[in-house]
């Protein structure tokens, strides 16, 4: 397997403490200005300003999420080899969609999102919808590699303080996404450049703020589920490793 499809000791040590991954120019050519090209037609053609706060919660580009050339951004360019390689020996689920987000260039009054982790107490769900998965894998596709230019922030290590909070402070149906001191946090920014991609535990919480600068800022997202994932969402919530084979003994002081 080509050493990019796979993850080094260290970084799967890294992924354990901070629950985040940066592979650095991994998607490049045809395959990065495909899906770009894509994108970029569909704001300038289709883009309804009306549904901004509807496509800011969900995706842009809605019509995008099942185009060959959006999803080989995952399925031909290694990303779903390192998926399957961060679950060994369990498989993940087949990845059929994909997620664009747009932050919009400074001027356009773009909802912005607080602390939260994906798929529980969503503003749009129903309080007692589950709609997590195991890991998000993201690819810049254009835009600033600047921390004021839309870039998502994430809490390093925030995995660990999650899974105590479902364990301990967190009922199924209640609003409350994070603790108090979850949402204090102001979170590292993801500084990126086209074709980097950032992959990030579930459990990881995450906001996006303004984008200050004058392109916008592109994402597409690819939510990775362990296979089992329905029958295991709601303990994995509290087990940060219950979907991770290989890394659970990593998590367990005094394992190798």
């Amino acid at each position: 397997m080509p050493r990019s499809e796979t993850w080094s000791d260290d970084e799967r040590c890294q992924f354990v403490d901070d629950g985040v991954l940066i592979r650095r120019g991994l998607i490049r050519g045809t395959v990065l200005s495909k899906a770009r090209d894509l994108v970029s037609g569909w704001l300038t053609k289709a883009y309804d300003p009306a549904r901004l706060t509807a496509y800011t919660e969900r995706s842009f580009a809605p019509e995008l999420e099942e185009h060959p050339d959006v999803l080989a951004l995952y399925q031909r360019s290694g990303l779903a080899e390192l998926a399957g390689d961060l679950l060994r020996p369990a498989t993940p689920a087949p990845v059929t969609r994909a997620q664009i987000q747009i932050r919009l260039p400074d001027g356009v009054q773009q909802p912005v999102k607080a602390m939260h982790v994906d798929g529980v107490s969503c503003p749009h769900l129903e309080p007692r919808d589950l709609r997590t998965f195991t890991f998000i894998v993201g690819v810049v596709l254009d835009g600033s590699a600047t921390a004021d230019a839309g870039a998502l922030h994430y809490v390093p290590g925030g995995h660990h303080r999650m899974a105590d909070y479902f364990a301990t402070d967190w009922v199924l149906g209640q609003p409350a996404q994070t603790p108090d001191d979850i949402d204090a946090q102001d979170g590292t920014a993801l500084t990126a450049e086209p074709g980097d991609v950032v992959v990030m535990h579930h459990l990881v919480p995450h906001r996006v703020g303004s984008n200050t600068n004058s392109t916008p800022r592109v994402m597409a997202y690819f939510r990775v589920s362990h296979a089992q994932h329905p029958d295991l969402a709601l303990r994995a919530l509290s087990d940060p490793w219950l979907e991770y084979p290989a890394l659970a003994a990593l998590a367990r002081p005094g394992t190798v």
